[in-house]
């Protein structure tokens, strides 16, 4: 016994040193992480209707792929072509608008030096004449155009990468099975499967719900007569694949501008967006997301909240997705093979076995 008690735990050693390599390498390359589970979650997606094509037309699967891009494709340059001139207008008169609400603001809520410092900084926005005043904005220029050809590229790349998922998604199955034990693959199989549908289903169910959204607060921003209502309904549709956050800051983005007309339309956008905020909460997504993973409120928020913290707005879009597989993963490996099976009598035995 005092010979075991002496003996040092090599391969528990060199185990923990392999993790703590792993966690350091998947650090360093989290960002290439991220563009692969984006393309994971984007080759989903282009999947459940390409699946639909399979079983309808009975068309192989390239085929079925470049039918649903074709059809992507060109539904997007029907909706640009009718929606982007209008869009674009309604940005511009955005921008123009934003030095007059934070002035209307600052009238409201009265002498705030916050706010003030707010409006000194728009009105010297047009009024820049030296070089020393020009070098902070033009990086900022620069740091913001940077930024968006890098989101770009890696924009590319996941779209690429999911394509390619997509076209074999068979190999790439086999892949993740075979490094799993031998004894574990038919579970891994199964685990991969369950993922892949749970994933599905909540895409699918947030892209009809955001759709919905997007066209009711449309058409309700433009009963009310609130400028911006197309720019306002599409930013609260895109903000519902982020909930919990996403539609709270959606709502700014109206009621501001019909601030500018009047407190009391503000106030009727307001109550407009609560109600269809709790309708698509509680009513629409429920029946949409009935046969996929429930996430709780809290769970989503801290998921956000943490990968938003990590690795920015990437890591907030992308965060419900990570959690409704990680969820599959925990329920079925954490919950059901390690917990219900952990017994006070494992426990008495493990105890034993180490005297």
């Amino acid at each position: 016994m005092k010979n075991n008690q002496r003996s040092f735990n090599w391969p528990a050693l060199l185990g923990s040193i392999a993790l703590i390599c792993l966690g350091v390498l998947a650090w360093e390359l989290r960002w290439v992480l991220l563009v692969l589970f984006g393309a994971i979650v984007m080759a989903v997606a282009l999947d459940v209707p390409v699946q639909f094509i399979i079983k309808r037309l009975k068309l192989k699967r390239p085929l079925a792929i470049a039918v649903v891009v074709v059809l992507i494709a060109f539904i997007s340059w029907e909706l640009g072509t009718l929606l982007l001139p209008e869009l674009l207008e309604q940005i511009k008169t955005l921008n123009q608008l934003v030095p007059i609400l934070v002035q209307r603001l600052f009238l409201l809520t009265g002498d705030i030096q916050g706010l003030n410092d707010i409006q000194k900084s728009f009105s010297s926005l047009g009024s820049i004449a030296s070089l020393q005043r020009l070098q902070p904005l033009g990086s900022q220029l620069l740091g913001l155009a940077g930024g968006a050809a890098n989101s770009s590229i890696q924009l590319i790349l996941m779209t690429l990468l999911a394509i390619l998922l997509c076209l074999d998604p068979s190999s790439h199955t086999r892949l993740i099975i075979s490094s799993s034990p031998r004894f574990y693959r038919q579970h891994t199989k199964r685990l991969l499967a369950e993922c892949r549908e749970a994933l599905g289903g909540w895409l699918a169910g947030m892209t009809i719900s955001a759709s919905l959204v997007f066209v009711v607060t449309w058409a309700g921003l433009v009963w009310l007569k609130v400028p911006l209502a197309l720019l306002s309904g599409l930013i609260c549709g895109i903000l519902t694949f982020v909930p919990t956050i996403g539609p709270t800051v959606a709502t700014l983005v109206p009621a501001a501008v019909a601030l500018l007309i009047s407190p009391l339309l503000s106030l009727q956008v307001i109550i407009m967006r609560l109600v269809i905020q709790n309708a698509e909460a509680f009513l629409v997504t429920p029946i949409l997301l009935k046969r996929t993973v429930n996430l709780l409120p809290t769970v989503a928020l801290m998921a956000q909240l943490s990968l938003g913290a990590l690795l920015g707005l990437p890591g907030v879009l992308l965060a419900l997705p990570s959690v409704v597989v990680l969820q599959v993963l925990l329920e079925e490996i954490f919950v059901k093979e390690i917990m219900d099976r952990w017994t006070l009598r494992s426990l008495v035995h493990e105890r034993t076995s180490r005297e």
